[in-house]
Order: structure tokens, then sequence, then C-alpha cells
């Protein structure tokens, strides 16, 4: 599940402040991947155990791109006829090698005969019963997609860790694959804390807002190879939270609320009683320097979030999502990528800042109100784009730094 060795022997071992590199070096130190099982071709978002190699060349003959006749490029020139000779079609080729003065009828895919080394498109023909008179002519190998020209046999096609789509399915079962080898989904609880929460769709109290953080958390740990499973909310009591975690059977715990100093910020406390060890205590990131991070004595490792929707759903992109795809043996579970901004952007405070933000045609666009409890602000963002602490403004069409959001 996750590696039991001290991060460092130094009981000093800064805690406080980290940057995000920081912590999420952290968080990964602690993200063995999980076993691996038998998947079939349905595993859209799994990550791969093994390497996929073609067995053999795709295609696995010459094989004709267009509808036409198959002939030998030395037989033809314009009004030259030809005997047909028989048909080549996608399935069913034409065994019998092609002799001087024949031309075989061949459909889009259908492997060429032996012999041919040209296709003219049948708009350039003219057919009169057992016979075929070519039109205009073009080259040798016109035509024709050769034998290997998408992969040859021997040539590793895909990688162990490489996170699958419905492309690189396509090309696994291209290369004749119908199951796969893929890492063990891990198993993620979420547990939201807070008196002041309601149940979406039940009666809220007038001081109550409804809680939205697992609405938006599960599909996120769905779509990111996971297997979510949403606790029933603690209220602000150290045993009720520790006793709602104490057998979940999960690889990871996701705490939202209740991470701060305040009088009722008690889940570090309850957890503190299942042996929690932190490794992450805060970081210098807006929205969520809150965040933390540890492990049970059980070896479980719970990572904590921001009670704010916006501010949970911004940690989760830059810690959970790492640490659920890492847990599967994902080579690259955090991937950004540099744009130009759109419009111009103030100075940076003293923490990194994680923007909701639009991206267009003309680059990424901050959107105007950062608050940390907007949901509808997360909710009109594609990206979030990175200021480092105290950065000097930037203008419209210097190059930033993105995080691309995971929208339908």
């Amino acid at each position: 599940m996750s590696s039991n060795a001290p991060l460092s022997a130094d009981p000093a071992l800064r805690l406080k402040g980290l940057s995000v590199e920081e912590a999420r070096d952290r968080i990964l130190a602690r993200a063995a991947a999980l076993p691996a099982e038998a998947a079939t071709l349905d595993a859209d978002g799994r990550v791969l155990a093994e390497a996929i190699t073609a067995v053999r060349d795709q295609p696995p003959f010459n094989a004709s791109a267009m509808d036409g006749w198959a002939v030998r490029r030395a037989d033809v020139e314009t009004e030259a006829t030809l005997v047909i000779a028989g048909e080549s079609a996608a399935g069913r080729g034409y065994t019998e090698p092609l002799r001087p003065g024949e031309a075989v009828r061949i459909f889009t895919g259908a492997p060429v005969p032996a012999g041919a080394d040209c296709v003219i498109i049948q708009e350039n023909t003219r057919r009169d019963g057992a016979h075929v008179t070519m039109g205009p002519v073009g080259d040798a190998g016109d035509n024709i997609r050769p034998r290997g020209g998408d992969f040859r046999a021997g040539t590793v096609l895909l990688n162990a860790g490489d996170r699958l789509d419905p492309w690189k399915l396509s090309l696994a079962a291209a290369a004749g694959r119908g199951a796969l080898s893929v890492a063990r989904r891990p198993r993620v609880a979420v547990l939201a804390t807070g008196e002041e929460l309601a149940a979406p769709g039940g009666p809220a109290a007038p001081f109550q807002i409804y809680e939205s953080g697992a609405a938006g958390l599960l599909p996120m740990i769905r779509r990111w190879g996971g297997l979510p499973t949403r606790l029933d909310p603690a209220g602000d009591n150290a045993h009720a939270i520790a006793e709602a975690v104490r057998d979940v059977a999960a690889s990871v715990i996701v705490t939202v609320g209740g991470a701060s100093v305040g009088d009722y910020d008690l889940v570090k406390p309850a957890l503190a009683t299942l042996g929690l060890e932190l490794d992450v205590e805060t970081v210098n990131v807006r929205p969520g320097k809150p965040t933390w991070f540890g492990r049970l004595a059980d070896g479980r490792l719970v990572l904590g979030l921001p009670g704010n929707p916006a501010s949970a759903f911004v940690c989760a992109e830059l810690f959970l999502k790492p640490l659920v795809l890492a847990l599967q043996g994902a080579t690259r579970p955090h991937r950004m990528e540099t744009v130009r901004l759109a419009e111009p952007l103030p100075a940076n405070g003293p923490r990194e800042h994680w923007m909701r933000a639009r991206l267009g045609v003309t680059g990424v666009t901050a959107l105007p109100d950062q608050d940390s409890s907007l949901v509808t602000v997360f909710a009109a963002a594609d990206a979030l784009l990175r200021r480092l602490p105290g950065a000097p403004a930037a203008q419209r069409g210097e190059s930033v730094d993105i995080l691309r959001l995971d929208r339908a």
C-alpha cells in the first residue's frame, strides 16, 4: 500500500509551510504501486502494469488504400487494357500471383496480390466485361499501405505506467490483446466533517450549508482510476470522526474540513488516536494552506483537505490526483503545460497561488473572483494557473504554467 520507511531521520523535519512540490514529493514517497490484476479492454482510465509489444506487423500484408484495381505498374499506361483475373476484398484476398497483363479488382483494406505494385483508383478506369482499361496512372506504390506501415512485430507500443484511454486501448486491440495487466484500483474513502453541513436534497437549518465537497470529489476519484466510497458525515466530535474511519478498508482516507487550527478543527486530534503520523502539516499554497497528509498506524494514508469546496478541489488536483495515479504505478501523475496569458495579472503574494482559469484561443485568463468559497468559479474553470510566491506582475502574452482540468 505504502512505504513504511521514515521520510527523514531528523526529528526537526519541517512539516509546515511546505511548497507544493515539497508536499507532493512527500505524499508520493508513500505511494507504492498496488498489485496488478487482469482486465479486459474495457479498461479506460486504468494504468498498465505491463508493456504491450506487437506480435506481428500491422498491417500484416500490403493493403489497398483505395477501391480500384491492383496491377503491375510495368503493364499499364493510359488506355492500356488488362484481363481481369479475380477479386481481393477485405478478409478475403486473391491468393494467386498476378501475371503480366492481368488486373485484380481490389477494395480498401484488402490484401494486394503478390506481383502487384500499384493500385489504380476505380474512377480512373473503365470496365468492359472481362477487361478493364486504364485511365490516368500514377507511380509504383501508389495507393498501397505497406506491410508494417503502422507498426512492426517486436515494437513496444505501450509501457507499464501508461494511463489507458480509448486511443491506447484501440492500439492494444490492434496488437491482438484481448486482456491486459493493469494496476489494482485504490480504494479511497471520503469523509466530510462539520456541524454546519446539511445533506443535499434534505432540510438545512438556518446556519447550515449543503455539503458539496464529496459530490465533486467522488467522481474526480473515479475518473482518476480510484474506487471512491462516501462515508457518513461526521460532526464536530473527535470520537465520531475516529470511529467513522476506524475500520474502513481503503488505501487512502480523504477528510474534508476540520483541517485548520480552530476550536472545532478536530480531525488530526481524532486520528491521532489511530496512530496518525504527519508528513505534511501545512502547505504554502492559496487556496488550501491547511492541507495536510499523514499515515495511520496500520499504514492507511490520510489526506486532509480544507472544508471550502473550491479549496478542496484545487488541492485534490494538486495532491490527491497524483497520489491516486501513483498508487496505480502511473509514470506521469502530474502534468503541467506552458501557455500564454490572455489578460495581465497583478503581482502575487507570499503564497503559491493556483488560480481558477479559462482557456481560450488567445491563451489563458484567470477568473475575476478567486475567493476560495466560490463553487461557481471552480465550475466555470477548465484550468488552474500557477503563480509562484512573490511573482511580479505578468503582462498579456507572457508564458505561465497551467494544470489542465479534466472537463468533459
